[in-house]
């Protein structure tokens, strides 16, 4: 008998008592549950990927909507801005203008009164003249024809 053999009679013998106790149930029992436990993880894993493309795609679509509201809100702040700088715009051409006719009007005013103002003044001095000329004329020629003829005008006139 050799040494090889008793080795080889021991574990024969040691698998057997392994086999009796029944080991290669509760090894292959807790190979079957760790086979479980990492199949269950692996489904989780794969239930949290797709929760998180979900989420992900949510995320891209609200992103996107918030890019186009925002472009939205830029158009619109854009269209304002722009109505806002032609009302300006309008506004300042009519305050221009209105002050421009009221420049002239105060011109047209101004020419007006000093037309007025020469004519009077022209109207004065022909009085003046007229009273210098009647005076010396009364004065020289006795009076009473000059002003039988200007009534006998006035008469004229109002007939």
């Amino acid at each position: 008998m050799d040494a090889e053999f008793f080795v080889a009679l021991g574990f024969v013998l040691f698998v057997m008592v392994l086999g009796y106790l029944g080991v290669h149930n509760k090894l292959a029992g807790a190979l079957d549950a760790r086979i479980e436990k990492i199949k269950e993880d692996l489904a989780e894993a794969a239930r949290l990927r797709n929760e998180a493309q979900v989420l992900m795609a949510s995320f891209a679509s609200k992103t996107a909507e918030a890019e186009a509201q925002a472009a939205s809100i830029v158009a619109q702040a854009k269209t304002e801005a722009e109505l806002m700088a032609k009302e300006a715009q309008q506004r300042m051409e009519e305050f221009v203008a209105r002050r421009t006719k009221q420049a002239q009007d105060k011109i047209a005013q101004a020419e007006l009164q000093a037309t007025a103002d020469v004519r009077s003044a022209a109207a004065d001095a022909a009085i003046k003249a007229a009273e210098t000329v009647l005076t010396k004329n009364i004065s020289t020629n006795g009076g009473g024809a000059f002003v039988d003829q200007g009534i006998a005008s006035v008469k004229t006139l109002v007939n």
